[in-house]
């Protein structure tokens, strides 16, 4: 395969240094991409980097994905508007360790082809670096007026953040520079990729190679992915969507990408699968002819939540979201754990009553109207269940005084009331 081909399809390619694909295809070529280790899980704002390193692979390259140990403590200017917060030694070796176990989901690290991935950390040549020794063997190479013209230091200098630049922010495109001129010497690698907010620090990287030892390196950077309405990509009310199931359930991950746009899902399906060209092709024509089917968006859904999560959580994920939109079953919804039934049901009404209550056995009609005022009266009740329009735990209820004990407690603690099609209510026992 063609890597600039490939990616060029995709819609993964903004700029690129002249010669890159030339590079390419005369040689296996190493190339990094260097990863912010500011939290212990990578979010799906990472994705479309971490898929460049993907397709590099499978095109026969060597990616080294490189944590930024060094540069994460001191934190990148580029597209931000104020400092970041600067992280500990302990927390950045916690958050590098778990960045790698994620990142072995996309990349090959442990074959014995000669392209397998690496993992670098800066810190492990910059922690015995010394001030002077920097300054004196690199600073000396850099111009200030040359690290003066690029964007992302221009936009903190005029005012666009009131804080302006301190000088650990400004040094952070020379230590990034420092990256590339290390692995080109150590590792042979002659390609840097990144998003395009790094085009600054990536060419200050090449530059600094070409006049310290002559140096040919080269550059690709893929666009920032936003969403067709012109919002942030990858971020909803709650935050951010991250890879770990300790922060987003597979459950919420799965229905972030089942929810996007027809125009945003044509874009997703090729930046975040490994799907052909052929293949997007076809379900894209299967979506034109039916969009209400959404064929684009399940199918990008099942794809992300596989390759990040696995098949059984992806299939997890179909059954939930089956329990509020489809005509599951009681087993389906007494399979799912605490925290999928709560993103199922967030934002359905909630009721808290006692367990007491329920250790003693209550009549369904006492507990839905006085105890959770589901239902405005008994006499609605009494019709509605009469009528077969009431199910509790996803069974119709047979009896309006039907009595409910502790044992038709979910996960021990709740009782799902469906009234109707549509409305449900939670009732939580505490």
């Amino acid at each position: 395969m063609n890597f600039v081909e490939e990616l060029t399809w995709r819609g993964m390619v903004h700029t690129m240094m002249p010669g890159t694909e030339e590079l390419l295809a005369k040689e296996q070529v190493t190339a990094y991409l260097g990863i912010d280790p500011t939290a212990d899980s990578l979010h799906i704002g990472h994705l479309c980097g971490v898929m460049m390193l993907r397709h590099f692979q499978r095109c026969g390259h060597k990616p080294l994905a490189l944590v930024g140990g060094a540069t994460g403590m001191i934190g990148d200017p580029s597209g931000k508007s104020q400092e970041r917060n600067l992280l500990t030694e302990e927390t950045l070796r916690h958050n590098v360790a778990c960045i790698k176990k994620q990142l072995a989901k996309f990349l090959d690290f442990e074959s014995d082809a000669p392209n397998k991935a690496e993992l670098v950390n800066n810190y492990d040549w910059m922690k015995d670096f010394t001030f002077l020794d920097f300054a004196r063997e690199i600073g000396k190479h850099i111009t200030v007026n040359y690290m003066m013209a690029k964007d992302s230091v221009q936009k903190r200098l005029n005012g666009e953040a009131r804080d302006g630049l301190s000088f650990t922010e400004f040094t952070y495109q020379l230590l990034q520079g420092y990256d590339f001129l290390h692995l080109y010497e150590t590792k042979g690698c002659k390609l840097q990729m990144g998003g395009s907010d790094q085009w600054g620090n990536i060419t200050t990287g090449a530059e600094l190679i070409r006049r310290t030892n002559g140096g040919e390196v080269y550059a690709l950077t893929c666009p920032l992915i936003t969403k067709a309405d012109g919002g942030k990509f990858g971020k909803t009310e709650s935050g951010n969507i991250w890879l770990d199931p300790r922060y987003t359930s597979p459950y919420k991950f799965y229905q972030f990408w089942l929810n996007v746009s027809d125009e945003d899902a044509a874009r997703y399906i090729k930046i975040f699968t490994s799907l052909s060209q052929e293949e997007v092709e076809v379900l894209t024509a299967e979506h034109a002819e039916a969009p209400h089917l959404r064929v684009l968006q399940k199918r990008l859904a099942k794809e992300v939540t596989v390759m990040v999560h696995s098949e059984e959580d992806y299939n997890a994920a179909v059954e939930a979201s089956g329990i509020l939109f489809g005509n599951a079953t009681s087993e389906a919804l007494k399979k799912l754990d605490e925290d999928t039934l709560l993103a199922v049901f967030e934002g359905v009404p909630q009721f808290e009553v006692s367990k007491d209550v329920l250790a003693e056995g209550v009549k369904a009609v006492d507990l839905f109207v006085d105890n959770a005022a589901v239902f405005a009266s008994k006499g609605e009740m009494r019709k509605l269940v009469q009528g077969g329009g009431v199910s509790l735990n996803k069974e119709k209820l047979n009896a309006f005084d039907q009595v409910i004990t502790t044992a038709d407690l979910l996960d021990g603690k709740y009782l799902l009331v469906q009234r109707g099609k549509k409305n449900y209510y939670l009732v939580i026992a505490k």
